[in-house]
């Protein structure tokens, strides 16, 4: 745009507007006339006569297109995708939203015919062009470029296979496959752990878990839907012909020089396929229990447990709770040159040295229960089994807990004591659940205050009271926390949160409580027996985490029964 008038034209612009005066703009003509490639408005520029906004906004009301300011504008990543990164750099225009069916291009040359005609011939939209500064313009492009760059897959046999797909149909694949890499990059960038691209009747919707929490990101255009899944469904080694029942698939991409894996999951619907997209991040350094936020005090008692020579080891929580993170990171802190430690998991989340991880394939007859009993023929001395699912891998468990192997497993319940119970609902009798278990391990997982933007208020003893389990200090009349900002802020994506911490219970078998899992009690009695024992419980956990502005009141009632 800075050479989209002639010199005398540009220069006549601004002074007609008042931007520059007479001598300014013979003082600019004269340092031009001794650069070779330097157009009059850099020149301009770089003398401070003037700003780009300045002859942007002179050259937009000229040619009789809006002006914007792409740093204010919410620019449509849909948009960008409709092309290619060359093309972009070729017409020095950015594709940045749509309306009313057009399509909003910034230009660099909005009076160009030639580059409009073409866009239009590329994108299959009519083209409304508008006004930005180049040096935005230029760097969005080269944005966009670098994130067309990130996204590639580590298996150089599917990227033929993808681009051969390219190839059939350019016109509608191209966009997608752009779409496609800048929805990847930016859920990697944000820390999503999950994409959902869900299709109804006249949209499509593009939505990332962060921090446990879904967010709304991006509106494609519905005509997308169809390229889009079958460009990822290529990637992830699924069949794009079949579309009536649901696949799984996975794949495994480098992203700015991180190793991701995906795993696919497509669900047909009643306007067509929805995807669901889980990244783990291979790169990620292993997590230590403290760096998950178990507590010191409870940290001692579950390292105990952990150092016995044999043993049954429960980990509960619903799903997404953090669960197999947490086995992980036990499994971190054992000798793993000492030990033969062996996991059966469905999916293998995490590729951990020195450990034999196998993963689970009903189809194969390969299941939890069945390869338990292959595992014990392997001499371990440490098993890990990513759930227990029945009855039968819950006995081998146990038993396999008696004859001499720490066995880690994790089970759907609401708090420890509840595991307990399960287990006898399970068909598991009591006096076998009493002498092998060792301990039980109830997490949820809450968001942490941005350290950016939380804000502190006091609250007054009359409200804490009313929060059961709050812990007070005697004569404490206001307590100092802290809670999200409202809106938040750019470092936590507007959410007020950014990262999340482990809100833990851990039960340890006494005495006492083994002879009432002999009794059959209730779980209620088996918590009210843990507490007394000294166990801290998750809303008591999670409460000492919003007296030390780690998190929310809020956060820890939405996360707590």
């Amino acid at each position: 745009m800075l050479d989209n008038q002639s010199s005398e034209s540009l220069g006549q612009l601004l002074l007609q507007h008042g931007v520059i005066t007479p001598e300014q703009l013979q003082q600019a003509l004269k340092s031009q006339q001794e650069s070779d490639d330097e157009q009059l408005g850099e020149t301009l520029v770089k003398m401070d006569y003037c700003t780009e906004v300045d002859i942007a906004q002179v050259v937009a009301e000229q040619l009789g297109v809006r002006w914007v300011s792409l740093e204010s504008y919410s620019v449509d990543p849909v948009a960008m995708a409709t092309i290619t990164p060359e093309y972009a750099r070729k017409y020095g225009a950015l594709p940045i939203g749509f309306e009313d069916d057009r399509l909003v291009v910034a230009m660099k040359r909005p009076g160009d015919i030639v580059a409009l005609d073409d866009l239009q011939v590329l994108t299959g939209f009519e083209i409304e062009p508008v006004v930005a500064a180049d040096s935005q313009i230029d760097m969005y492009i080269e944005r966009y470029i670098h994130h067309n760059m990130d996204v590639q897959q580590t298996e150089d046999e599917q990227l033929d296979v993808a681009e051969e797909i390219d190839e059939e149909d350019e016109e509608v694949d191209r966009p997608a496959v752009q779409l496609a890499n800048m929805i990847i990059t930016q859920a990697v960038s944000s820390g999503a752990t999950d994409v959902h691209i869900e299709v109804y009747e006249d949209s499509l919707r593009i939505r990332f878990r962060i921090d446990g929490v879904l967010h709304d990101i991006m509106h494609p255009q519905r005509r997308l839907h169809a390229a889009l899944v079958s460009r990822i469904k290529v990637m992830a080694n699924m069949d794009i012909a079949e579309r009536r029942v649901p696949q799984d698939g996975r794949m495994t991409l480098n992203v700015r020089n991180r190793v991701i894996d995906v795993r696919v999951a497509s669900l047909p619907t009643t306007f067509g396929e929805r995807l669901t997209l889980r990244l783990l991040d291979r790169s990620a350094k292993m997590l230590t229990l403290q760096d998950l936020g178990v507590s010191d005090d409870m940290l001692q008692g579950y390292e105990n447990a952990l150092r016995l020579p044999y043993g049954f080891i429960l980990v509960t929580g619903p799903t997404g709770s953090g669960k197999s993170t947490t086995l992980y990171a036990s499994l971190n802190t054992l000798d793993r040159e000492e030990k033969n430690i062996i996991t059966l998991e469905d999916p293998i989340e995490r590729r951990v040295d020195e450990i034999s991880q196998v993963q689970i394939n009903p189809k194969a007859g390969l299941t939890f229960a069945s390869g338990l009993r292959s595992i014990l023929r392997c001499d371990p001395d440490v098993i890990m089994v990513g759930e227990i699912r029945d009855a039968e891998t819950a006995r081998t468990s146990i038993e396999s807990a008696l004859t001499g192997h720490l066995v880690f497993a994790t089970l759907h319940t609401n708090d420890s004591a509840g595991a307990i119970s399960r287990l006898t609902e399970m068909g598991i009798e009591p006096y076998l659940t009493a002498s092998s278990l060792a301990c039980v391990v109830a997490q949820r997982l809450a968001r942490v205050l941005c350290p950016e933007c939380k804000q502190s208020y006091q609250m007054p003893r009359e409200h804490a009271e009313e929060i059961e389990g709050f812990p007070l200090e005697p004569h404490e009349e206001e307590i100092d926390l802290f809670r999200a900002k409202t809106g938040g802020c750019a470092h936590c994506h507007n959410t007020g949160y950014q990262g999340r911490i482990g809100v833990f219970e851990i039960l340890t078998m006494s005495e006492q409580m083994q002879a009432m899992t002999l009794q059959r009690e209730s779980s209620a009695e088996l918590k009210r027996q843990a507490t007394s024992e000294g166990m801290k419980t998750l809303r008591r956990d999670g409460l000492d985490k919003v007296r030390q502005g780690i998190t929310s009141v809020e956060e820890v009632m939405r996360v707590v029964l």
